[in-house]
């Protein structure tokens, strides 16, 4: 795992440890929400996970959990009313299962806004995300090869 870039104050029984790492900030994150958003983030994160098990765990712009392989897949905000899943490149994806429903105007970015009702469509968003870290890899060995 990298390094975190911003971390959360630690208490007095911490200090001389080790950084805390991104993951437990993103642990951190959804046991302090403690409500359907805390939930929607840990199921996305689980699902991420899934369908890209070399995923990595970032932790960025003073507290916004990042997925990233090859690049940056995807960052999962939290709000008072939506979880926002929001894909770096997703303009550059098909989504057949319509699963983007905010930034649709933007050239580059497109995000899934979560509400508390809203059901995940579990294998659609798993096939984003690998379709997400595909474009990126895909990307990354086109420029290498310059």
């Amino acid at each position: 795992m990298k390094n975190v870039t911003g971390s959360m104050k630690k208490s007095n029984s911490q200090q001389g440890a080790e950084e805390t790492s991104p993951s437990q900030l993103i642990d951190a994150r959804i046991e302090e929400l403690k409500d359907w958003r805390g939930e929607t983030l840990a199921r996305v994160r689980a699902l991420i996970r899934q369908a890209e098990p070399d995923v990595v765990e970032e932790w960025k712009w003073r507290g916004v959990p990042v997925w990233e392989r090859s690049g940056i897949i995807c960052t999962g905000e939290t709000y008072k009313s939506v979880v926002k899943l929001t894909f770096a490149r997703g303009a550059a994806l098909e989504d057949p299962s319509g699963l983007f429903n905010s930034s649709l105007e933007g050239n580059t970015r497109r995000a899934i806004d979560m509400h508390e009702s809203d059901k995940i469509d579990e294998e659609a968003l798993k096939a984003l995300v690998r379709a997400a870290a595909a474009l990126n890899m895909s990307a990354k060995a086109s420029r290498s090869k310059k």
